[in-house]
C-alpha cells in the first residue's frame, strides 16, 4: 500500500488554486453519463450530493434515517468557523490555518488545513444565499462569537441550532436536485459492504431497513460521508444510530484507516446520572463564552453552589490558562475537569461534574441577553436536569463527542482505493489530534460544496462511464458475504442482548482508551476485546427475521463492527508512544500534567492496512512536514 498524499507543489496559499487548474475536467454533456453513490446525507453527504447533482452527474444518495433531515449534523449547536474578520479583531485565513494546526497539536497536513481555511469564507456566503438564518448584529451584519482555541471571534451561529439550520440549507439544495431528477434518494437503507472490482470502488451492498432486502448498487465512484465512530464508547453525544460500519467495511476492502486513536472528549456535556442511560447530551461550547467553570477549592465540599463563597471557589481554567481561560481547547478543558474530579472536588451526586456558572454574565449584560444567546440550550438543560441554569450553575462533565481519525485520504479526498472518496468526520484529514470547536461543520461543507466538485471530476475523467461489471466475481462475493453475515447474526440465538455487549465494550474503551491511556490498560483492552467479541458471536440474541423491519438486527451488525474496530483503536493508541491532543498517554506528560509530543518519532499520520481476520494489520506512515508553521510545544497559558 502506498500513501501518496498528492499535495500540490508551490507556495501554501497558491496550492489549491493551482491544483484546481491542473485537474482534469469532464465536459457538461458527459457528466450526465457518470453515476456517483453518496453514503450519508448529513452536511458532508447532502452538500456533496447536491453539488454533484447541480453539475449534472447522476447521483444516488443513501441514508439509514427516514429522511436526510435526521442526519446527526442536525445536533451541532454552537457554530461554524470562517475567517471573515468581520469583528476586525485580527483574524485572517492564515490565523485560522494556524489555530487549526496548533489546536490539532501539529498532527494534521498543512496543505489540507490551509485549503479548509481558504474555502471557509465562501461557505458563509453560500449558506446565507441558501437562507440559513445566522444571528445578526443590531445593524443587520452577521454576528460572531468566540470558541475554544482561538483569541478572535470567527464563529457564525444560529443560536444553539447551527447544525440544524445548516443541514436544512443543504437539504433544500438536495431536494431541489431530487426534484430535478439528478439525485435519487434512498432513505432507510444501510450500507453493509463496499464493492471493489479490478482495484477500484464501483458500488455498495445495502440492506433495506424496512423490507430487509439485501442488494447491490453500482456507480463510477463512491463517496462515503457516514460520520464518525464515537459510539464505540457506547455512551457519547452522538445519535444512537451513528456507527463505524461504512468506513470499517471499506477498511476491510482495502482502504487505510488513519489515526483511529484520535477521539475528542467534549468538556461541556450533561453528566451521566445512571447506568440506565444510553447516550449523553451535549451543551454547546459556545456557553463557555459567558459561563465560568469552577469547582470548590476543598475536596469533599458538597454544599449547594450558592453557599460557596467566591474565595472558596477555584476557577481552574482561568487559573491554569490565563490567556485563553474558559475558552481553551476541548482536550485541555476536558483533562482539567477530570483532574479536579480525581482530586475529590467534583460536584453533583457522583462527584463527576464541574460547574458552568452564568451569574457574572447575567449581572453584566442581563438575563434577557443571555436568554437571547442561549435560550434553547438553557431550556434543554432544564428539561433534562430539572434545574434552572439562570438561577443555579449548570453541571457539566466531559463526554465522547467527535473522532478525528477516519479513512486515510489524499489531497483530493480519495482513499487508498481508487474511486472511493471520503468526506467530513469519516475521513482523517483536517483536525489532527484535536478538533477546534465549530470546525466540524466547516469541514463537512467545505468537502461537499467546494472540494469534491473539482476533485471527483479529475478521477471520473480517467474512467469510462458505466464500466463496472455487476456480474463480476467480486460484486457477487460482496453481496454473498453481507447476506451470510446477516444470517449468521440471526442464527446464534444466544442469551445476551446486543446492548449488553455494546455497553461492556464501551466500559472497556472508556476505561482504557478514553481521556487517559497507558500501556498497561491498552494491553489489557487488547486482551479483553477479542474475548468479548468471541462471546458476542457465541451468545448474542438477535430477535426477529432478516426479511423485515428489525432494529435488533441493525444494532447487532453495527456492534459487531465496533467489536473489531475497538481493537484497532487500542492498537493505534498503544503504538503511539507520545501524548498529543485528544491522545493522552499518562506515561508521556510534562511535570505540570500537559501533553508531551515526540516529534522525532511520531510526527506522522499512522494509517492501518487490513490483512485478514487472523493477521495483525500493518501500519503505514505518512510523514508530516511543517514548512509554514513551526513545530512548537502547544501552550494556551
Amino acid at each position: 500500500m502506498e500513501l501518496n498524499a498528492r499535495i500540490p507543489s508551490g507556495p501554501l496559499e497558491q496550492k489549491w488554486d493551482r491544483h484546481k487548474f491542473a485537474l482534469k475536467l469532464v465536459n457538461p454533456a458527459n457528466k450526465r453519463k457518470y453515476t456517483v453513490i453518496v453514503v450519508g446525507s448529513g452536511l458532508a453527504g447532502a452538500s456533496a450530493a447536491a453539488s454533484m447533482g447541480e453539475l449534472g452527474y447522476q447521483v444516488r444518495c443513501f441514508c439509514f434515517q427516514d429522511t436526510p433531515r435526521r442526519a446527526h449534523s442536525i445536533a451541532a449547536q454552537g457554530g461554524i468557523n470562517a475567517a471573515k474578520n468581520y469583528q476586525n479583531d485580527g483574524d485572517s485565513i492564515y490565523r485560522l490555518f494556524y489555530d487549526t494546526v496548533k489546536g490539532g497539536d501539529f498532527r494534521a497536513r498543512e496543505a489540507n488545513v490551509y485549503r479548509l481555511a481558504q474555502v471557509s469564507v465562501d461557505i458563509i456566503d453560500h449558506c446565507v444565499a441558501q437562507g440559513v438564518p445566522f444571528a445578526r448584529e443590531y445593524g443587520g451584519l452577521l454576528a460572531n462569537r468566540s470558541f475554544g482555541g482561538a483569541q478572535v471571534s470567527r464563529t457564525f451561529y444560529a443560536r444553539g441550532q447551527t447544525g440544524q439550520q445548516l443541514l436544512l440549507g443543504a437539504y433544500s439544495a438536495l431536494e431541489r436536485q431530487i426534484a430535478g431528477g439528478t439525485v435519487a434518494m434512498f432513505p432507510r437503507t444501510e450500507m453493509l459492504d463496499l464493492i471493489v472490482t479490478e482495484g477500484r470502488a464501483v458500488g455498495i451492498v445495502t440492506r433495506d431497513l424496512v423490507s430487509g432486502k439485501v442488494e447491490s448498487h453500482f456507480a463510477d465512484a463512491v463517496v462515503l460521508a457516514s460520520g464518525g465512530y464515537g459510539n464505540v464508547f457506547y455512551l457519547s453525544t452522538n445519535a444512537k444510530g451513528s456507527n463505524v460500519t461504512a468506513t470499517y467495511r471499506a477498511y476491510k476492502r482495502g482502504a487505510a484507516f488513519a489515526n483511529p486513536c484520535y477521539t475528542q472528549i467534549h468538556p461541556t456535556c450533561i453528566p451521566m446520572s445512571g447506568d440506565y442511560q444510553s447516550k449523553l447530551t451535549l451543551m454547546s461550547e459556545s456557553l463557555r463564552n459567558d459561563g465560568r467553570v469552577w469547582v470548590p477549592r476543598a475536596a469533599g465540599d458538597k454544599r449547594a453552589p450558592g453557599d460557596i463563597a467566591e474565595a472558596e471557589r477555584d476557577y481552574y481554567l482561568e487559573r491554569k490558562y490565563p490567556s485563553f481561560g474558559n475558552l481553551c481547547p476541548r482536550d485541555i478543558a476536558s483533562r482539567a475537569a477530570k483532574e479536579v474530579c480525581d482530586e475529590g472536588r467534583g460536584v453533583g451526586e457522583t462527584g463527576l461534574g464541574v460547574y458552568l456558572d452564568f451569574a457574572d454574565s447575567i449581572n453584566r449584560v442581563g438575563e434577557d441577553k443571555i436568554r437571547e444567546r442561549y435560550g434553547n440550550l438553557f431550556d434543554m438543560y432544564e428539561r433534562i436536569t430539572g434545574e434552572n441554569p439562570y438561577r443555579v450553575p449548570m453541571r457539566i462533565f466531559p463526554a465522547v463527542h467527535y473522532t478525528m481519525g477516519g479513512l486515510w485520504v489524499d489531497y483530493n479526498l480519495m482513499s487508498t482505493i481508487p474511486g472511493l472518496f471520503v468526506h467530513g468526520e469519516a475521513n482523517f484529514s483536517d483536525h489532527g489530534a484535536n478538533r477546534l470547536g465549530a470546525s466540524a461543520l466547516m469541514q463537512g461543507l467545505a468537502d461537499g460544496y467546494f472540494v469534491i466538485p473539482y476533485t471527483i471530476g479529475n478521477y471520473l475523467a480517467q474512467v469510462k462511464p458505466g464500466s463496472w461489471r455487476a456480474d463480476s466475481a467480486d460484486a457477487k462475493a460482496a453481496c454473498v458475504d453481507a447476506t451470510a453475515r446477516v444470517d449468521r447474526l440471526l442464527s446464534i440465538n444466544g442469551t445476551r442482548t446486543v446492548d449488553s455487549f455494546h455497553r461492556e465494550l464501551g466500559k472497556i474503551m472508556w476505561s482504557d482508551c478514553g481521556m487517559a491511556r497507558n500501556q498497561t490498560g491498552l494491553a489489557e483492552a487488547l486482551q479483553r476485546i477479542p474475548e468479548l467479541r468471541a462471546e458476542f458471536w457465541r451468545s448474542v440474541r438477535v430477535l426477529g427475521r432478516g426479511e423485515e423491519f428489525n432494529q435488533s438486527l441493525e444494532k447487532a451488525g453495527r456492534v459487531a463492527d465496533f467489536l473489531e474496530f475497538g481493537e484497532l483503536m487500542c492498537r493505534d493508541a498503544l503504538h503511539r508512544e507520545e501524548s498529543c491532543g485528544g491522545h493522552f498517554r499518562t506515561e508521556h506528560q510534562t511535570a505540570d500534567g500537559e501533553a508531551r509530543r515526540d516529534d522525532d518519532q511520531f510526527c506522522y499520520v499512522g494509517a492501518w492496512e487490513y490483512r485478514g481476520d487472523d493477521r495483525a494489520p500493518v501500519l503505514h506512515k505518512e510523514p508530516l512536514v511543517f514548512e509554514n508553521v513551526k513545530l512548537a510545544t502547544r501552550s494556551y497559558k
